[in-house]
């Protein structure tokens, strides 16, 4: 069998025949060239970022995400009546469905929050006078 074997930077081809060894050939080693690879162009463009909640301008209760999620749904429009235990906005997280609930009857005084926001503990959603 023949082997190439590089030692301190020279290439010694080696025969290996009934448990003997004879080098058949000796060079110097020669670095492969390298050609050029340009990055790959990416497959996708990066997902936008979510709208940020706006901020709150309306006094009342406020209702928050009880967990941080991203809204799927709003169920709710400004000066909407609601009644205690309505759904008002559906808060993804953990992959399952969350219904927020309205915690009493009012009026919607402002929606804080459209679908595709990315919300915090605490953050507000709805709020209700």
């Amino acid at each position: 069998m023949k082997y190439k074997i590089t030692l301190h930077g020279t290439v010694y081809e080696v025969e290996v025949m009934d448990g003997k060894a004879s080098i058949v050939d000796e060079y110097e080693a020669t670095a492969p060239v390298a050609t050029p690879v340009s990055a790959p162009a990416p497959a996708t463009p990066a997902p936008a970022a979510a709208p940020a909640p706006a901020a709150v301008t309306a006094a009342g209760e406020t209702v928050t995400a009880p967990m941080p999620g991203t809204i799927l749904k709003v169920l709710c429009q400004q000066g909407a009546s609601v009644k205690e235990g309505d759904v008002l906005v559906i808060l993804e997280a953990m992959k399952m469905e969350n219904e927020i609930l309205a915690p009493r009857a009012g009026t919607v005084a402002q929606v804080v929050v459209s679908p595709s926001t990315t919300v915090d503990t605490g953050a507000v959603l709805v709020v209700l006078s």
